[in-house]
């Protein structure tokens, strides 16, 4: 009866590592390179042009004020040079109001550039959770178990090129961007 026992045992262990071998080789798994989706995707690389736009039309009105600012600030300091001491002191009151207004300038426009990156983020976010969601739809549908993101800083150190998912990926996400932006 032992012998049984253990013979039951043993069988029921080797029918299971068979049934373990034949599900591993129904194992599907990918990864996709994060840095060349980045570099690549069309959506991506439009969304960054237009937000330099936006940098640099939030920066404009700036610029003329800074430089009229810093010219003023070099005509006082030309002016406290050459007259001294006594100019300064006649000249506080002015010197106390144009620090102020720099400091407010400068002030308004680190809020302006500041209130520009939170929406740049939040954008940007946006963007990575509609990559993403793509990449899970895209895994359910196609069947993957697994689908890794490999960067500068991944755990993968190595993969098999056939189980690079990238470029496909890629190619989807750009065909289905580029028919959104036909329709627009």
């Amino acid at each position: 009866m032992r012998k049984f026992i253990i013979l039951a045992v043993v069988a029921t262990s080797l029918f299971s590592c068979q049934e373990t071998e034949t599900k591993k080789d129904d194992f599907k798994t990918g990864y996709i390179d994060s840095a060349v989706l980045l570099e690549k995707y069309e959506k991506f690389k439009d969304e960054g042009d237009k937000l330099k736009v936006k940098y640099e039309e939030a920066g404009r009105p700036y610029e003329a004020q800074e430089k009229q600012l810093m010219a003023e600030r070099e005509s006082l300091q030309r002016a406290a040079q050459a007259n001294g001491p006594a100019w300064i002191q006649q000249n506080q009151q002015r010197l106390a109001d144009f620090e102020k207004r720099s400091q407010a300038f400068m002030q308004a426009k680190q809020q302006a550039l500041a209130a520009l990156e939170e929406q740049t983020n939040k954008q940007q976010d946006s963007l990575v959770k509609d990559v993403r969601k793509y990449i899970k739809e895209y895994g359910k549908k196609e069947g993957y178990d697994y689908i890794f993101l490999t960067n500068d800083a991944s755990n993968i150190i190595y993969a098999k090129d056939g189980y690079n998912l990238t470029d496909k990926l890629l190619k989807q996400l750009n065909e289905e961007y580029k028919s959104s932006k036909e329709k627009k």
